[in-house]
């Protein structure tokens, strides 16, 4: 279970002593959803802690629709290679306190969805829970939960499991016992283990939910600890991956330097820990006020993986991109069992996966009864499981399905299943409608599937579809559908491959066959690399097979804009901007003109001049966790002084700001930053100016600073 960013960085409640406290406790303004978590634990059919209801609450729902279904375009195109898909990619949570774990029915169904890995034993039960005597002091234990149930329900799903090791009330030689009875006694090739759940929530920052029997909670202990566990696990075990928990750009507590520490929970943990762990383990709940506010925050995955990326090439030791990313919890505030929380699913999981990230798991299978509403028109009893408990509130006056029966995120996740097949490879999209969300792969027989998300409640979409790079075979596709109040996906032909009508809150999968295909195209060329300055950039990648000539293209929303062609290995394109993410592919062409599959991406960012008339440092000097102080700096280099002066950035994204500044006038339109200042700067002298800054998302800094029109040196 994960828990929210706070809107501050709030004083500790008292939260009481011994290891039990994380599991009935937390800070006020996530206890509603943390009480949830930990206190549905199911008996049978039951939720054994009451939950007490009030009576349904309808979400008011914008009028219906007046006009004519919307026009939409949207460009797919297979030029534009992202992630490929992974083998265990689609992932879901289990836990010991659901009484339905492994049996033959949710076995069934999870595998009818096409989930590839799941998780245990349960978010915050993994650091109380003792795998050898099946214990969880404090917490609920159901019958028939154990290790060996557990791993039998997994290879009956066809999933491989994701292990967490107990951190907070465990030790070294208990998880490498684990690793020994799993792999060896056993022979389950467990491959992936993490080294217990959400660690910075222990009370360091101030807000405890984590089980932590150690005397020092600071991210340097735990870095520490998962070197310990991971040379112990390995020792038995050399083939399996560890991962270390982090905590994902823009969530609480990015960013903020607890007490005694010389930088955050991320940097702390990847500077020490970094050379014995294959991934990192993050968790995202991005909340929302409504749902409409909820399916905007998909927008933040490219930004937030970006910046974790980079954070782990920095910190966590060579070769850059040597450990993975896992995303093991994500859920939504509102509309859990319905069309949002489907929505959000299918839209998170595509761009999460669109990214690299090579696991994506909802939490959870089952979890409970919660507040009842109406959302969208349909009954909605806030619960995180996917599939129903089958219980009632305090006075069973309100009842949820029979136990199993699937919820709306459930059908989305199947459509996942049929959508991102292991060996797929993400591929290029882009809408001109903010409520349309677009997703594309190519598979490896060529075919493209595109999966479309209505993100408008009242209207409909017609959908016009352009293909770049491919070219869709006549006659009517095959199309998968899940609308509001559906029971169930339904798979017939309809459309055509460039038209396509989505109902309102709905997810539409079309697959579409080759015009022709290629059966001796060239082999797609293996991943570029890059030399950057601020305005060039050379991009290098093997060689394939003599007469090829490759062709390197920008990605640029669902239509690539190609920088070059070469019958070399390397090209070199310039007029770049300085301090600016590019993302390219290359492709190879043979002499009858058959092109290849696009190259995995490359992603760079271009510098800023070398030398320059002045140079600019940023740098974040108080971290709260959704907003911070920043420091700026501005040196002139040149042999006159500047009389007065403007200094000019822009940030990266729509959701960061200024609010105040000092030593300087400061104003923003849109996201450009002006400072000005009517001081003289001095040959060789340094100006400071400081602000607040706020953000709602993954805060990125800015990479480009102008000062009188001048690009200046970024350090």
């Amino acid at each position: 279970m994960s828990v929210p960013r706070p809107p501050t960085h709030p004083t500790p409640p008292d939260l009481g002593a011994g290891p039990t406290y994380a599991l009935v406790k937390a800070r006020p303004e996530v206890i509603h959803r943390r009480a949830r978590c930990v206190r549905r634990v199911l008996a049978g059919a039951a939720v054994l802690a009451a939950v007490v209801t009030a009576p349904p609450v309808a979400v008011a729902a914008p009028p219906a629709a007046t006009r004519a279904a919307a026009e939409t375009r949207v460009d797919v195109d297979v030029r534009a290679g992202l992630a490929a898909v992974s083998d265990v990619a689609l992932g879901v949570n289990h836990a010991i306190w659901d009484s339905q774990l492994g049996t033959p029915a949710v076995s069934g169904l999870m595998r009818d969805a096409g989930v590839q890995m799941l998780r245990y034993p349960g978010g915050s039960y993994a650091d109380i829970y003792h795998w050898r005597d099946h214990t969880a002091p404090g917490g609920y234990v159901a019958p028939d939960t154990d290790f060996d149930t557990f791993m039998a329900g997994a290879r009956s799903t066809g999933a491989q499991p994701m292990i967490i090791s107990n951190y907070g009330t465990g030790t070294a030689q208990e998880a490498a016992d684990w690793v020994r009875y799993a792999n060896i006694t056993k022979g389950y090739d467990a491959k992936y283990w993490t080294i217990g759940n959400e660690n910075y929530g222990n009370g360091h920052y101030g807000s405890a939910w984590e089980a932590d029997e150690h005397a020092d909670k600071s991210p340097k202990e735990y870095a520490a600890t998962v070197i310990a566990y991971a040379q112990a696990m390995k020792a038995v075990d050399p083939s399996i991956k560890i991962g270390a928990v982090l905590t994902m750009p823009g969530n609480w507590p990015d960013a903020i330097v607890g007490p005694g520490d010389a930088s955050s929970w991320n940097q702390e943990v990847l500077t020490r820990a970094g050379s014995v762990i294959d991934f990192a383990d993050v968790h995202w709940y991005p909340g929302g006020s409504t749902p409409a506010e909820t399916l905007t925050k998909s927008a933040h995955i490219p930004e937030a993986v970006n910046l974790l990326r980079k954070q782990i090439d920095t910190y966590g030791g060579q070769p850059a991109g040597r450990i993975g990313i896992s995303m093991t919890e994500t859920n939504v505030e509102i509309g859990r069992n319905t069309q949002p929380g489907a929505l959000f699913l299918a839209d998170v999981y595509s761009g999460l996966l669109a990214q690299g990230v090579f696991t994506v798991h909802w939490w959870n299978v089952h979890n409970g009864l919660g507040d009842i509403s109406t959302v969208a028109g349909e009954t909605d009893y806030d619960d995180y499981g996917l599939l129903s408990s089958g219980n009632c509130n305090a006075d069973n006056s309100v009842c949820q399905p029979p136990m199993n029966t699937p919820f709306a995120p459930y059908h989305a996740l199947s459509l996942m299943g049929d959508f991102a097949r292991t060996g797929d490879r993400f591929i290029g999209t882009g809408a001109d409608d903010a409520l349309v969300s677009t997703h594309a792969v190519r598979r490896a027989n060529g075919d493209v599937a595109v999966l479309l998300i209505n993100k408008d409640e009242t209207e409909s979409r017609t959908v016009k579809l352009n293909y770049h790079g491919f070219s869709p075979a006549a006659g009517a596709p095959t199309v998968s559908t899940f609308a509001n109040g559906d029971d169930a996906v339904t798979t017939a032909p309809g459309g055509t491959a460039g038209t396509q009508t989505l109902a309102p809150y709905s997810i539409t999968l079309v697959t579409l066959h080759p015009a022709r295909t290629d059966a001796a195209a060239p082999a797609a060329p293996a991943t570029p690399t890059a030399t950057t300055t601020d305005r060039t950039a050379t991009i290098s990648w093997p060689a394939g097979k003599p007469g090829l000539k490759y062709e390197v293209y920008r990605q640029n929303g669902g239509v690539s804009e190609l920088l070059g062609e070469t019958t070399g290995t390397s090209l070199t394109v310039r007029n770049l901007e300085p301090g600016r993410r590019y993302t390219v592919n290359v492709l190879a062409r043979d002499n009858a003109g058959r092109l290849s599959a696009a190259s995995p991406p490359l992603t760079f960012t271009t510098g800023t001049p070398a030398t320059s008339a002045c140079t600019v440092k940023l740098r974040d000097t108080n971290d709260w966790g959704n907003g911070f102080v920043g420091s700026i700096d501005i040196t002139n280099n040149a042999a006159a002084p500047v009389n007065g002066w403007t200094l000019t950035f822009t940030w990266p994204t729509t959701w960061q700001s200024v609010s105040s500044g000092w030593s300087a006038t400061w104003e923003q339109t849109g996201r450009t930053v002006r400072v000005t200042s009517d001081g003289t700067l001095a040959a060789g002298a340094t100006a400071s100016a400081g602000f607040v800054g706020s953000y709602s998302g993954p805060n990125a800094f800015p990479q480009v600073f102008t000062l009188n029109g001048t690009v200046c040196t970024t350090v």
